[in-house]
């Protein structure tokens, strides 16, 4: 696998440092609550510095949610491989549990404290609502690239309709649909080719 991408993969002329990894992923861990981790990285990685292209995030994405561990863990190790090898991925990976670790050990032993501020539950209520909207945010613009291949569209519909509608266990709908999907993008791709 290569370390880096090339100019064709990705925006970025060099990739960032081994620190400048550690900092975003840190900054990221200690500042976000309660999910919606991934449309933040989704800005700060593709977006705003162009260290990868969307295809790669996407693409990490799918990956990450598949692997045993924690999705948006996946990720940042993905994303840090593609941009620095092994260094890249334990930058990450550090980053973005490291601060979290001390803010929650230092959270639990104020804990009872602030249970008891007025309008603490208002103000989680609120925080859950905006990591609700940036997952909503990289979810659609997933299923709008997604949907302009049929192979894909399929793809997604019987993964959302084995989970939510039917409640198959999810490791099970990614054994039968995977498969599948990577066969039509297969055959998709030599076809496009030919």
């Amino acid at each position: 696998m290569s370390v880096t991408a090339s100019s064709s993969e990705s925006p970025a002329a060099a990739p960032p440092g081994v620190l400048a990894i550690f900092l975003l992923f840190l900054r990221i861990g200690l500042l976000s609550f309660g999910g919606g981790l991934t449309g933040w990285v989704f800005r700060e990685v593709v977006v705003l510095r162009g260290w990868i292209v969307e295809d790669e995030f996407m693409s990490g994405m799918a990956l990450g949610q598949i692997l045993p561990g924690t999705n948006i863990t996946n990720l940042a190790v993905y994303i840090g491989q593609r941009l620095r090898g092994p260094a890249g991925s334990a930058a990450a990976f550090l980053g973005l549990l490291s601060g979290p670790f001390v803010a929650v050990l230092l959270l639990a032993s104020v804990y009872g404290v602030l249970k008891q501020l007025p309008h603490s539950a208002e103000a989680m209520d609120g925080i859950a609502a905006a990591a609700i909207g940036l997952l909503l945010v990289v979810a659609m613009r997933g299923a709008r690239r997604v949907s302009k291949k049929p192979a894909g569209a399929v793809a997604l519909v019987a993964t959302f309709a084995g989970v939510a509608i039917f409640h198959v266990p999810f490791l099970l709908v990614v054994l039968m649909v995977g498969p599948l999907s990577v066969a039509a993008a297969w055959f998709g791709g030599v076809a496009d080719a030919g």
